[in-house]
């Protein structure tokens, strides 16, 4: 159970963190702005843009998609399986 918790942890910190640069770059108006982090991205001005916005959006579903398989559905489906096998 550790290892699982640990690799959920990984993804979550590594792809958080990432998220949260990239997020602080395009979706942050101004830093006065109440609307920090979350505010809309801005129309790309060229391909490192882009892909800049497209993988906010990447990192920010894989450190939720991540844990939550991690710590929630590999957990569930080693306790499916260990309840099965002893019936």
């Amino acid at each position: 159970m550790a290892d699982e918790f640990i690799k959920g942890l990984g993804l979550f910190c590594g792809a958080g963190l990432a998220w949260m640069v990239l997020a602080g770059w395009y979706r942050t108006p101004s830093f006065e702005s109440p609307k920090q982090l979350i505010a809309a991205p801005p129309e790309p001005n060229s391909v490192f843009d882009a892909v800049g916005i497209f993988l906010n959006d990447v990192f920010f579903w894989t450190a939720i998609m991540g844990a939550l398989t991690f710590w929630v559905l590999i957990p569930a489906i080693n306790q499916v399986r260990e309840s099965s096998s002893a019936a």
